[in-house]
C-alpha cells in the first residue's frame, strides 16, 4: 500500500452491506485521532488500550446513526478504572469530517497493581449508550450491565438487549512503530449488524447472565446467513484490521465477496472538542455566590479545565454574574 492509501483509509469510516447476506456493516481505523485524544492526557498503557477501544466502538456506532449532534459512550464501574467517556459529534455538513472526543478517570495507585486483561481494571458496572439529536429533542439513554469480557462484548450484548439487533464487532489495537516514527496508537474495526427487516425475534431466550445474544434474535435461515458471514469475520486477524498494509474496501472484498459486498461513502474522523469559555460559564451558572467563592484561587481567578482537551479556562468572579470582586478591584 502506498502512503497515500494509507492516509486515505486511515480516521475513516467506511459503510458496506453484504447484498446476499441482509447483512450491513462499518469497517473503520483510528490512527491520528487516537494520537489527538491520548495526547491530553498521560494514561498508563493499560488505560490508553480501553479508551482507544471505546473509540473505535463509539465512531463505528456514531457512524451507523444519522446524527444531528452528539452519541456518547460512557462506561462506569467499582474497579480502578472508574470511567471511560467518548463523544462523537456528527458533521453539520455533508462532506465534513465527524468529531471525536474521549476521556478515563481512574486511581492511578490501584490500576498498577491489576492483573490480567485491561477490562477486569472496570469491575462491575454499566455500559451506556447516551444519543444527544440536539436542541428541542427528547435525549436517548440505553444501559446494559458490563459483561463478556471485553467492551466489544458489551456493545454487542446493549444492541441485543436494547435495539434488538443482532450485532458483532472484531477490534484490535496495538501500538506501532513506522520507520523513522515514535511509537504510537493504531486501532481497527469491523460492525456488523442484521438489516433491522429481518424479523429478529426467533427466540427470546436470554442466554448467559440473563442477557440476549445475537443468535437470540436471529429465525434459523437468518441464522444460517449471520454465522455464515461470522465465519468470513474470523478468518480476520488483528494485523490486517490495524493495517494500514491492506486498504479497507481491498479487505472487505477479500473477507466477503462470497456476499457480494457493496461500499458506500466514507466518513472522516477527526479530534474534536465542544468545549468554550460560554460554555463554562453557563455550567458556573447555577451556583450561588458563596459557592463561587469559595472556587476563587489565590489569584483572585475561577478556573476550571476541560477534561477532554485540557483546555484551561480563567474567569473574574465578576463575569460569572455573581457581584463578586478581587481584592484588587
Amino acid at each position: 500500500m502506498t502512503l497515500t492509501e494509507k492516509i486515505a483509509w486511515d480516521d475513516n469510516i467506511l459503510p458496506f452491506q453484504l447484498d446476499r447476506s441482509g447483512i450491513r456493516g462499518r469497517f473503520g481505523r483510528l490512527d491520528a485521532v487516537l494520537d489527538d485524544m491520548l495526547a491530553q492526557h498521560r494514561y498508563p498503557s493499560a488505560v490508553e488500550a480501553m479508551v482507544a477501544e471505546a473509540a473505535v466502538l463509539t465512531a463505528l456506532i456514531g457512524q451507523t446513526i444519522k446524527l444531528r449532534w452528539k452519541l456518547s459512550l460512557q462506561i462506569r464501574g467499582d474497579g480502578p478504572l472508574q470511567l471511560i467517556a467518548t463523544d462523537y459529534f456528527g458533521p453539520s455538513k455533508s462532506g465534513e469530517p465527524a468529531r471525536m472526543r474521549a476521556y478515563a478517570g481512574f486511581d492511578a495507585e490501584s490500576i498498577d497493581r491489576v492483573k490480567g486483561a485491561p477490562f477486569s481494571m472496570i469491575g462491575e458496572g454499566m455500559f451506556a449508550i447516551l444519543i444527544d439529536q440536539g436542541p428541542d429533542t427528547a435525549p436517548y439513554q440505553g444501559i446494559t450491565p458490563l459483561a463478556g469480557g471485553s467492551l466489544a462484548a458489551c456493545a454487542q450484548t446493549y444492541f441485543a438487549q436494547s435495539e434488538q439487533l443482532p450485532t458483532r464487532f472484531s477490534i484490535a489495537l496495538g501500538k506501532s512503530r513506522e520507520p523513522g516514527g515514535s511509537e504510537h496508537w493504531r486501532a481497527g474495526g469491523v460492525m456488523i449488524q442484521h438489516m433491522p427487516n429481518a424479523s429478529p425475534y426467533a427466540n427470546l431466550a436470554p442466554g448467559a447472565h440473563g442477557l440476549l445474544a445475537a443468535g437470540d434474535l436471529l429465525a434459523e435461515n437468518e441464522g444460517e446467513d449471520w454465522n455464515r458471514v461470522n465465519l468470513h469475520l474470523d478468518t480476520l486477524d488483528d494485523l490486517e484490521l490495524v493495517g494500514p498494509q491492506v486498504g479497507a474496501t481491498t479487505l472487505l472484498h477479500r473477507l466477503f465477496h462470497e456476499e457480494e459486498p457493496r461500499v458506500f461513502d466514507s466518513q472522516p474522523v477527526r479530534f474534536g472538542c465542544t468545549c468554550a469559555p460560554e460554555k463554562v460559564v453557563n455550567t458556573l451558572s447555577v451556583y450561588g455566590p458563596g459557592e463561587i467563592a469559595n472556587m476563587v484561587d489565590t489569584n483572585g481567578k475561577v478556573t476550571a479545565d476541560c477534561q477532554f482537551c485540557g483546555a484551561h479556562y480563567e474567569f473574574d468572579p465578576a463575569d460569572l454574574g455573581t457581584g463578586l470582586r478581587r481584592d484588587s478591584d
